[in-house]
């Protein structure tokens, strides 16, 4: 059996994968849980107790630590480990970032649960896989000058959103979040919030 830990804050999303991926005949959900740091304690639990080495599959936005941070804190502990990022955002600047941390596996929320569970035995297996169209979007996006939560904070500043709004889809606070805005409007050389984030979606950043 294929162990899995599962890490997404949508509760009716990652029961409902964890249900479909029980199903399997050779996979077994341990634990699925809401937050990154959850997930590390689970595993750090896991690793101290000698348990054979799960495969980890990471919803990409969470609040605290994200996905790719919490698959790279797995890998420091289990460098063997599968890690396996599924995302409803396909971020060319978070596919390069997770590739070059040693993540072997990126895959849209819309695949199949089956599609899924075959991603899931090919990292495991020490193997590969990156959604098709999510690797064109990187090879022609370019490498992007923000960081994760720089481009999540554009993200939501796409539709006009105040400090305020953007914080709290965000997860931050509200100084933190005008800490961030600030940094990507200097990266990308213009004046306001909403330019930023349109100039980065126009570069494939966001």
């Amino acid at each position: 059996m294929i162990p899995i830990l599962m890490a997404d804050d949508e509760t009716m999303i990652r029961s409902a994968l964890a249900t479909m991926l029980g199903l399997e005949d050779d996979l077994e959900v341990i634990a699925h849980v809401g937050s990154g740091e959850e997930l590390l304690d689970l595993w750090r639990r896991r690793v101290d107790a000698g348990e054979p080495t799960a495969v980890a599959v990471l919803d990409l936005q969470m609040p605290g630590i994200d996905g790719i941070e919490t698959g790279l804190k797995v890998l420091e502990l289990s460098p063997d480990a599968g890690v396996l990022i599924v995302t409803s955002h396909g971020r060319p600047g978070y596919l390069k970032r997770a590739l070059a941390g040693g993540v072997r596996g990126f895959l849209p929320k819309t695949a199949s649960s089956a599609t899924l569970a075959t991603v899931i035995r090919t990292v495991h297996g020490g193997g590969r896989y990156v959604d098709p169209e999510l690797a064109a979007e990187a090879i022609s996006a370019g490498d992007s000058a923000l960081t994760a939560r720089e481009a999540d904070v554009l993200e939501f500043a796409l539709d006009g959103a105040s400090v305020e709004e953007i914080a709290k889809r965000a997860h931050l606070s509200p100084g933190t979040t005008r800490n961030y805005l600030s940094a990507a409007m200097s990266k990308l050389g213009v004046a306001n919030r909403y330019e930023a984030a349109v100039k980065a979606r126009e570069l494939g950043w966001i």
